[in-house]
């Protein structure tokens, strides 16, 4: 099969053909259909984050059942599917009191040490991203790493709930868990930002203000829900959201983007009492300060994986809220390519062009 890639960072994925296992226990064979390409695979093959090399990297997909291993009863052939990098093993502490994307058992969807590697190429193995790799024609996985959807939405659409509408939608309504008539600041209006507007506005916040430093993506927060917008390359952006709130800040504010910066203005813009989540991936090893003196206010703090989601109950609720027209999934999709277009997706990215390039793979 056809994959892009990972040979280490600040370079370019190479397409190339690599070879993929049959499933063996639990485990499930998919056709993928789609794959967004996410902030978050930036950071790896910019060096941000450290990942393995040779590797396949991809964690936002949709595809479609070919072959199930021994013991699978969830999905069948033909059965379409979300892949989601919260792998839960169902039986720890974290996954029994509802907490599975905080599963402990990190070794849950991989093959053991001794096993044949699922992916290869001239019998070497393939590393692949949080034990998926969705930037490939097929994907192997263990089957707690899917949730089975209805076939009323096309994948290209249901391959952004696999992470950033999960994300910035379910940061909002599950970590935060806002209230209605809030003010909301968003930093940063990525496809995981304007999902936390998307969410913002579902969840009934009074005022949404969104934070970029490209209009474009100014004009996009605005066409999915953001009340104001905020040009950060012009302004101070705390000053900016203090004025607006008459001087009190704001009640909830998110961080879509993971840089230091914007995680402490995400915090200094709330009021007293209020709460900043950070979603974004901060580099790896940097530290975010803050005034000591802000938390005698009872500001708060706090971080967000995966948008605390209960993937196999979430990701099937915000599919009926697409199909209700509550969540606006078409515009978040800017251009769609092939696999051989993965570095010019990058690059849009990089460059603010886009909300989320989807890579078709029929």
């Amino acid at each position: 099969m056809k994959a892009a890639i990972f040979h280490g960072a600040q370079k370019p994925l190479t397409v190339e053909q690599v070879d993929i296992d049959e499933p063996q226990e639990h485990e499930v064979l998919l056709r993928m259909v789609a794959t967004g390409v996410c902030h978050s695979d930036l950071h790896f093959t910019e060096g941000l984050w450290p990942h393995p090399a040779p590797a396949v990297l991809g964690h936002e997909g949709a595809g479609v059942v070919e072959k199930v291993g021994k013991g699978v009863t969830y999905v069948k052939p033909g059965d379409h599917v979300i892949s989601c990098v919260s792998v839960f093993c169902g039986h720890c502490d974290q996954c029994l009191t509802g907490h599975p994307n905080l599963c402990v058992n990190n070794t849950t969807g991989m093959r053991g040490k001794n096993e044949k590697p699922r992916l290869s190429q001239q019998g070497k193995p393939i590393h692949t991203l949080a034990t998926l790799g969705t930037f490939a024609e097929k994907m192997l996985v263990h089957e707690n790493a899917l949730v089975k959807i209805t076939d009323k939405i096309g994948l290209d659409r249901a391959a952004l709930i696999g992470c950033g509408v999960t994300t910035g939608v379910g940061a909002v309504l599950n970590t935060a868990k806002i209230e209605p008539g809030s003010d909301v600041v968003v930093f940063g209006c990525g496809g995981v930002g304007i999902s936390a507007i998307q969410g913002a506005r579902i969840a009934g916040a009074g005022r949404i203000f969104a934070v970029d430093q490209f209009e474009n993506k100014l004009a996009m927060a605005r066409k999915f829900g953001a009340t104001h917008t905020i040009d950060a390359s012009q302004s101070d952006p705390v000053k900016e959201i203090k004025t607006l709130t008459e001087g009190r800040g704001a009640d909830y504010s998110f961080e879509a983007v993971g840089l230091k910066k914007l995680a402490e203005q995400c915090f200094e813009c709330i009021r007293p009492g209020g709460t900043a989540t950070i979603i974004g991936m901060i580099p790896f090893g940097q530290k975010v300060e803050l005034d000591g003196a802000a938390f005698l206010s009872e500001r708060k703090i706090q971080g967000t994986l995966m948008g605390s989601n209960r993937f196999r109950i979430d990701m099937p609720k915000y599919i009926n809220y697409y199909l209700d027209g509550r969540l606006n999934l078409d515009d978040m999709i800017s251009r769609r390519g092939k696999i051989e277009d993965i570095n010019e997706a990058f690059r849009a990215m990089k460059a603010g062009e886009v909300a989320r390039s989807v890579l078709m793979f029929e």
